[in-house]
């Protein structure tokens, strides 16, 4: 039977989930913000299961996915922007920050969430870290990998409802790739296989 750690993919984010949790220990907050980008099928999401279910402080950490905010697929710059407006300030400020969860299949907002700024907060997803969200984080991840394997990994998660949209997709992360320069500004990067 093969072992989780012939997995080169998990692995890697096995040792990067390491890594956060041992910066996360060595900050001196105890509901740090976290922000983890990347593009479509490196890991995000993943990696943030990971860093929630080995969260090394006290209390729970909030995790929130930009899945959840963009409104729509030509959706991705203003998805971050609504988590930087509605999430990251209020949560930096000490103040209940709350957003409202889109519903793709109704194409529009659905209910609404609140952030509790006395506990942590990890928030994922493609565009989210710009010079603007970076001075609210007090962690911020970039994760990158190959194009084919990232490809791969996002069709075989999302399948056909992806598929048409990945060209515009990879476009609008390419916007954000070239105007917010998210690697620069990573605290950590993670290069996943």
């Amino acid at each position: 039977m093969p072992s989780r750690s012939s997995d080169p993919f998990a692995e890697r984010l096995d040792a990067a989930t390491a890594e956060i949790v041992e910066r996360v220990r060595e900050l001196s907050t105890s509901n740090p913000a976290l922000l983890i980008d990347g593009r479509s099928g490196a890991g995000k999401t993943s990696l943030a299961a990971r860093v929630a279910a080995a969260w090394p402080l006290a209390g729970r950490l909030q995790v929130v996915a930009l899945d959840s905010l963009y409104p729509g697929w030509d959706g991705l710059a203003a998805g971050a922007e609504r988590a930087r407006e509605m999430i990251l300030i209020p949560h930096g400020r000490g103040l209940l920050g709350t957003w409202r969860r889109w519903d793709w299949d109704a194409d529009a907002e659905a209910e609404s969430h609140a952030v509790d700024p006395a506990l942590a907060l990890l928030v994922e997803g493609c565009g989210v870290l710009t010079p603007a969200s970076a001075r609210l984080a007090d962690l911020t991840v970039w994760v990158d990998g190959p194009a084919e394997s990232r490809r791969r990994r996002a069709l075989d998660r999302d399948g056909d409802a992806f598929r048409s949209h990945w060209k515009m997709w990879a476009a609008q992360e390419q916007t954000h790739i070239r105007r917010d320069d998210p690697r620069s500004l990573a605290d950590l990067v993670v290069d996943v296989p």
